[in-house]
């Protein structure tokens, strides 16, 4: 098995001790998504007015974008304590049933991949958002009884990274709903420039910007990668880090101009040097990069997609012409005569929708 990923590389209790320091603790501190921000802003400012709990709100896009932080902040915001949990780890209703029926007034519920809910779970929920009820089962059979459980009013805040997987009549019940976009490089930069001031960092403009071009869009990369650059100041006995610094320190962790880490450039360059630009099957391309299918698939393809430079066809995995010429490959002239006219066909398209399309293996 290859080494984990950089990027997407798990966090060590430190490491999550310090990334949660970086938090923004209220709106004013939040950078970017100023579209949600705004609009978050208003819903909690007229709930503070009317001395009322906030609508349910619901969170969703790419990981790392901020959703965790815009829950705490909005607990902050309305002065509330908050209880923290995940879908994944709510698979009964009986589950759902004591975490609700031990909430206080006005407490803030946070639900990570919420879409990962079982369905029981689910059902339950519908009722607890909308009537501040749950009706609790005892007994088996012809004897079961349901017994009304009244709630306290309490605001729900869930976060999901597969908003299309969430059934329609959860999603409706959300009062409020953002969706989280990537970061532009100068977002990116002001995030970077608050995270190295709260580190005692000094970093020049030129050395924020070459960070903030290598973190794909996303502020949780971003101060990984800032704290690695760090680190390597540290080792290096530099005081201020610049555009020289910062490049040397991430060409050294394998994250090149584009972002892209061992993972990414792996996968494109077995499609490229083993496959002729594809297509290839997904489970066949993991075996050649030595990772799990999985992997390949949530981690690296994403990124690699929205940059253009891998497709996914009904036939397979292409490297995209930007994929030969950023690793440095002549384009052959016939790779893709037939390829890209397959990104167009029924199902080619799967991947801006974040719905794969299904392929041979």
């Amino acid at each position: 098995m290859a080494e984990p990923s950089l990027v997407a590389a798990g966090e060590e209790p430190e490491e999550r001790a310090i990334e949660a320091a970086l938090r923004p603790k209220n709106l004013d501190d939040f950078v970017g998504q100023h579209r949600v921000r705004k609009q978050l802003s208003l819903v909690l400012q007229a709930s503070r007015m009317r001395g009322r709990t906030a609508d349910h709100v619901l969170f969703s896009g790419p990981p790392g974008l901020g959703k965790t932080t815009l829950a705490m902040i909005v607990a902050a915001e309305m002065n509330a304590p908050l209880r923290l949990s995940s879908g994944p780890a709510i698979q009964h209703a009986g589950d759902l049933a004591a975490i609700l029926s031990s909430l206080s007034e006005g407490e803030v519920l946070f639900l990570d991949e919420i879409h990962r809910m079982s369905r029981p779970a689910e059902e339950m929920l519908y009722m607890a958002m909308e009537d501040f009820r749950v009706d609790i089962v005892v007994g088996k059979g012809a004897g079961a009884t349901a017994i009304p459980l009244e709630l306290p009013p309490f605001t729900l805040v869930g976060a999901t990274t597969r908003a299309g997987l969430l059934p329609g009549p959860l999603r409706d019940r959300f009062g409020f709903t953002g969706h989280l976009e990537f970061y532009s490089v100068p977002e990116l930069e002001l995030v970077l420039r608050r995270s190295a001031g709260l580190l005692d960092l000094k970093v020049n403009s030129a050395g924020f910007a070459e960070i903030a071009g290598r973190s794909r869009g996303t502020p949780r990369i971003a101060n990984r990668l800032l704290r690695r650059v760090r680190d390597w100041a540290l080792v290096h006995g530099i005081e201020q880090i610049d555009a020289r610094a910062a490049s040397a320190a991430l060409d050294m962790y394998e994250v090149d101009k584009k972002g892209l880490d061992r993972l990414d450039r792996a996968v494109l360059e077995a499609l490229i040097t083993k496959f002729g630009g594809g297509p290839v099957g997904l489970s066949t391309l993991a075996i050649a990069v030595g990772e799990e299918t999985e992997t390949v698939e949530t981690v690296a393809e994403p990124f690699l997609v929205r940059e253009g430079l891998l497709g996914r066809t009904p036939r397979g995995r292409i490297a995209l012409a930007p994929a030969w010429t950023h690793l440095g490959y002549a384009i052959p002239s016939n790779v893709f005569a037939q390829e890209q006219l397959d990104l167009f066909e029924p199902g080619g398209d799967a991947s801006a929708a974040g719905e794969w399309a299904p392929e041979g293996q």
